[in-house]
């Protein structure tokens, strides 16, 4: 029993209360090699219950490596669960991003086989079956699926996230459901759509960001559910720094550039549904946006971090649509549950492959604005790979709404330290060492040095905007230098269209590697490279 009800409430389909079992009595269904589905969409609404007695079972038994599993999740989960796998080496596959210290450093020790993939496109592809083809039975082997509730029919009503739950029920041989009771049924704040394949699937018909399109709950065959376990773990969350001078700054020029494009009837005075992807500055963003004058807002977008909730205590947010309710552990949730009334109605949680879907983002005209590891001086972005080889989290849904949103944004300090020198890494780069958004989708570039707006501009004339308003004062001189000999030995050749030297357009990345700071002292490749 807990505040908010027992177990028997939430399994409203009866039949299913003969499954009931501990987290310890599901140890047997798993089996080395295994291809597990799990629900969860960053930090929010993920199992917990099970994979950590799964986890302490390896442990206990001195199991490390040789029980492992292929994980097909939406997004990142909590690190209690997928992180303490990868410390006991419980993870071969995982698809298709991540996050936790442990999990990544097995990626880029070669032990964890990831793949990276647009999120929308994972979303479908795994429902496709293209994932699971080559196993022996062509499907996901068994799925873990946090719910709020079981309807009387077996439906599945989710919790904090809804991530691709719809497409793993369509892959699974066999299903376990986590009943969270540790916290009040999210009944009624999903909008669910099943989408149908190719040649059949239907219209997403969402004009609005507040359109209800589909059920409250997941279609489930009670067939498949083979345990039924009690949770009253709450998500972990994710925490984010407090807003700082840069992140401050960056929403500021994003304002100011809102103002200006409304005065110029490019946007309508509530602007257009906004989009801001994970992290510790877009979070800012939408802080931003709640001390700032633009009011009737909606928010179109896969995560819901803590700001939000400010911009609707603010009055200024009307509605907003996401795959996951992203909060902190604290105080973010515990503000949430408190004020339940207040935000619940305004709130909408649908599967991954509706929340970034093409269809509606570009109808609804979003306005897409996602944090890179580096922009280069045309306007390619790269936010999985430091240095083009170690991978970070993984692409996420930034490239869904950067392709095709209405405004598409990109916002990064200019610099960062490195461990020799406190503006030792240029944000701002010739090339960048790894390209996952290309110059074709962004519009403009920020960070706390201002705004560059490259909509209608030639390669070479958005180079010099990108220097001249987003580079650090350490690198803007560095990096004209280079557009400038790059332009002149490429123009001579015939080449010129979008000039790069590619025996130089690294060389401050060769540079931080052997020197500890992006800052050459020569562009003469005569000269050892970095010297």
């Amino acid at each position: 029993m807990s505040e908010y009800g027992t177990l028997q409430d939430r399994v409203r389909c009866k039949e299913l209360l003969s499954k009931v079992m501990t987290p310890e009595q599901c140890i047997p269904f798993f089996k080395d090699g295994m291809n597990l589905g799990w629900s969860g969409f960053t930090p929010a609404g993920y199992p917990k219950v099970v994979p950590i007695a799964l986890a302490e079972h390896v442990e206990k038994n001195n199991l490390q490596g040789k029980m492992k599993f292929n994980l097909f999740i939406g997004a990142s989960v909590g690190a209690e669960t997928e992180n303490r796998w990868a410390q006991n080496d419980m993870i071969d596959r995982r698809w298709p991003y991540q996050t936790g210290k442990d999990i990544a450093a097995g990626i880029n020790a070669g032990r964890i086989r990831m793949g990276d993939k647009h999120l929308s496109l994972f979303a479908q592809d795994l429902g496709y079956g293209f994932y699971t083809k080559d196993s022996e039975s062509g499907h996901l082997d068994l799925a873990i699926i946090e719910v709020s509730a079981i309807t009387e029919e077996g439906g599945l009503i989710l919790t904090t996230s809804c991530g691709v739950v719809p497409e793993i029920l369509m892959q699974c041989d066999k299903i376990i459901l986590e009943v969270n009771i540790g916290q009040p049924s999210f009944e009624g704040i999903h909008d669910i759509i099943v989408c149908d394949n190719p040649p059949n699937r239907q219209i997403i018909n969402i004009q609005h960001t507040s359109d209800r399109v589909g059920t409250h709950h997941v279609p489930c065959d009670p067939s498949k559910i083979i345990a039924v376990v009690e949770s009253k773990l709450r998500d972990k969350g994710r925490a984010f720094a407090e807003m700082d001078e840069t992140s401050d700054a960056i929403a500021n020029h994003i304002i100011d550039f809102f103002t200006h494009e409304v005065k110029a009837g490019r946007l309508p005075k509530n602007l257009l549904p906004i989009q801001s992807g994970v992290g510790s500055i877009a979070n800012a963003v939408i802080g931003g946006l709640a001390k700032g004058p633009f009011t009737n807002l909606t928010v179109f977008t896969e995560v819901l971090q803590d700001t939000i909730l400010d911009l609707m205590d603010s009055g200024k947010c009307d509605a907003a649509s996401a795959c996951s309710l992203s909060l902190s552990e604290d105080p973010g949730f515990p503000r949430f549950f408190a004020n339940w009334d207040k935000y619940f109605g305004k709130i909408t949680l649908r599967p991954l492959s509706i929340s970034n879907a093409p269809e509606p983002i570009r109808r609804l005209g979003c306005i897409a604005m996602n944090t890179p590891v580096e922009i280069d001086i045309y306007a390619h972005a790269n936010s999985t790979l430091v240095g083009g080889t170690r991978m970070i989290n993984g692409i996420g849904g930034s490239g869904d709404f950067l392709r095709n949103g209405f405004l598409k944004m990109m916002h990064t300090p200019s610099s960062r330290p490195s461990k020799t020198d406190p503006t030792g890494i240029s944000c701002v780069v010739p090339h960048c060492s790894h390209i996952d958004h290309t110059e074709h989708d962004l519009d403009c570039v920020i960070t706390e040095q201002g705004l560059a707006d490259v909509r209608g501009m030639a390669p070479k004339d958005r180079a010099r905007r990108i220097i001249e308003k987003c580079a650090h004062p350490d690198y803007k001189a560095q990096l004209t230098e280079y557009l400038n000999i790059a332009e002149k030995e490429c123009i001579a050749k015939g080449v010129g269209h979008e000039p790069q030297l590619w025996d130089r357009a690294f060389k401050m990345h060769l540079n931080l590697a052997q020197n500890g700071t992006m800052k050459v002292k020569n562009w003469d490749v005569k000269i050892d490279l970095c010297e």
